[in-house]
């Protein structure tokens, strides 16, 4: 089957297509067509079904063009998953739905439907749990949600909390203070935060307390108004820090707990905090879980199949007595 798309506008045909047609190429190899492009037209090669996905994704992506947003080789992939899972997805929908734009003037939007039931599930919650693999994006958006409503003064303080589990690996036999041994597990969120705000700003912001990033067991005896509170990594916390934690939540805030429930560290025989507070919490009005795949891995596409050949290793073992 052969299909003819004619594009509007030269230019905007020119960044759908991609520097020397690098997002044509990964939709040739994503969905199994061939595609020539000359000028404003793009024909398509193929069978049906995939050409026909093929040309939705054109379509929806050209859709983005013409709204100004930047379309990035990541941002192609993630077209061609959601519209095979969902043909009657709109990526305009997902994809220009703002959240915040970075000092480097990137813009921080969801990138699948499961992000964006997410983002909507913080913006109506007061609590809300993200469950899934790693590279989901839980994290990075939480952040980028905390980040927004401090802007915007809907909250006086951000505080960024992860628990520090040995790994293999005893706090008090590491060198230093206290500090510099919980140091490296706070590492991620540091991370994520100079990705959205400039070194200097973060740094003022970080020394004046308005952000705090702390171990989960500073969290222990305070009351936390008028904050926004991301609780990263919980898979790892233990039954009582997850309570504690959870009642740490004053007035006016809002707290996101993200984890992978596939990836626990804390030692045989202690149940995590984050499994045991989906048994319980699920169902409570004004809680909201959020459950991530495979499907939403917005780190190289490699990830995505790393995590399915695992999930279906996982699946085949026999229960441990």
């Amino acid at each position: 089957m052969d299909k003819t798309l004619v594009f509007d506008d030269n230019a905007l045909a020119n960044l759908l297509f991609g520097h020397h047609e690098e997002h044509l190429k990964l939709i040739e190899k994503a969905v199994g067509v061939r595609i020539d492009a000359q000028g404003n037209h793009a024909v398509l090669h193929g069978d049906g079904p995939a050409v026909q996905l093929a040309e939705h994704v054109l379509q929806e992506l050209y859709g983005l063009v013409r709204e100004g947003y930047p379309v990035y080789p990541t941002d192609v992939d993630m077209a061609v998953r959601t519209l095979s899972a969902d043909s009657a997805a709109r990526l305009k929908d997902i994809f220009l739905d703002t959240i915040y734009v970075s000092t480097k003037k990137k813009l921080i939007t969801p990138k699948s439907p499961a992000q964006k039931a997410y983002i909507d599930a913080i913006r109506k919650f007061d609590i809300v749990f993200s469950i899934g693999p790693a590279g989901t994006g839980k994290t990075y958006l939480a952040m980028a949600m905390a980040i927004a409503a401090l802007t915007r003064r809907e909250v006086d303080r951000i505080i960024l909390a992860r628990p520090a589990v040995e790994a293999g690996e005893r706090l008090g036999f590491l060198p230093g203070t206290l500090y510099e041994k919980v140091n490296p597990y706070l590492r991620p969120l540091y991370d994520a935060l100079h990705d959205m705000i400039d070194l200097e700003r973060a740094q003022r912001l970080l020394d004046r307390g308005i952000i705090e990033v702390a171990p989960l067991a500073f969290m222990r005896g305070r009351t936390l108004n008028d904050s926004f509170v991301v609780l990263d990594e919980a898979q790892n916390t233990t039954s009582e820090q997850m309570k504690m934690f959870l009642t740490r939540l004053g007035f006016s805030s809002k707290a996101v707990i993200t984890g992978d429930i596939t990836q626990i560290d804390l030692p045989p025989g202690r149940p995590s905090g984050l499994v045991e507070a989906h048994e319980l919490l699920v169902g409570i009005s004004g809680i909201a879980f959020v459950q991530f795949t495979e499907r939403d891995v917005v780190r190289h596409p490699l990830v995505q199949e790393i995590i399915r050949a695992y999930e279906k290793r996982s699946d085949q073992r026999p229960p441990e007595r």
